[in-house]
């Protein structure tokens, strides 16, 4: 194909995205999730406490992850889902981090007889399974059900895979953001038969800070669900 012709095509492609675009637009997944748990606190958001975790990890966490944090961690979500945030001393969301991929890091992958469908290197065309490496998979968030949600570092579009504790994996190619949307309305967002869906606002609960707090839980506003 001549060059014009290459370039008028891509042009005509660009045009029929950009109409579909307004026609249909992308759901704002933040703004959304935020909808859904209530006015952000922010109450220990502190940028120079990002830089600082950024720095010691050396990969950049995503940007909704980073608002969803600040907005409401430490924090306990939907009865099952915890946040850490990176600027405090409990539930410190670097140490966690650090601790997670410690113990994900000591599993002997290669000793565990895994089936084809058990085995993530071969469920999503790892060349390797590694935990906290520049092209590896980082802890952000879990549950009390056994959980891990991790980061694919390497990956050019926001791609998530999580564990179900039971060594059932599942892959998400989309944000944070609107993995905890899809979560927090009873999609299976860890595997087959993994909703966790409860009717009404959606339960928060403020992690203890200290040995004797205890902490109220409180409801987001009605969803109308």
């Amino acid at each position: 194909m001549p060059e014009h012709g290459l370039g008028l095509g891509l042009q005509l492609c660009a045009v029929g995205q950009m109409r579909l675009s307004e026609r249909y637009p992308m759901p704002d997944y933040l703004a959304a999730t935020m909808a859904m748990l209530g006015p952000p606190q922010n109450r220990y958001a502190d940028p120079s406490a990002w830089d600082r975790l950024h720095e010691e990890l050396g990969i950049q966490l995503p940007s909704d992850y980073q608002a969803l944090v600040d907005a409401y961690a430490p924090i306990h979500l939907n009865g099952h889902l915890y946040l850490s945030h990176p600027a405090t001393e409990r539930w410190n969301l670097r140490q966690w981090i650090r601790d997670t991929i410690r113990a994900w890091s000591e599993v002997p992958w290669d000793e565990l007889d895994l089936d084809a469908d058990q085995d993530p290197r071969l469920l999503f065309g790892l060349k390797e399974l590694s935990f906290g490496t520049i092209d590896g998979l980082w802890p952000i968030a879990s549950t009390d059900r056994g959980e891990t949600i991790f980061l694919a570092a390497g990956s050019v579009t926001p791609r998530l895979l999580v564990e179900d504790g039971e060594i059932g994996w599942a892959e998400y190619h989309m944000s944070f953001a609107e993995w905890l949307y899809r979560y927090l309305i009873g999609e299976e967002m860890a595997g087959p038969n993994s909703s966790a869906f409860y009717p009404g606002p959606v339960q928060l609960r403020r992690l203890p800070m200290s040995a004797t707090e205890r902490p109220e839980p409180w409801s987001g506003p009605d969803r109308g669900m």
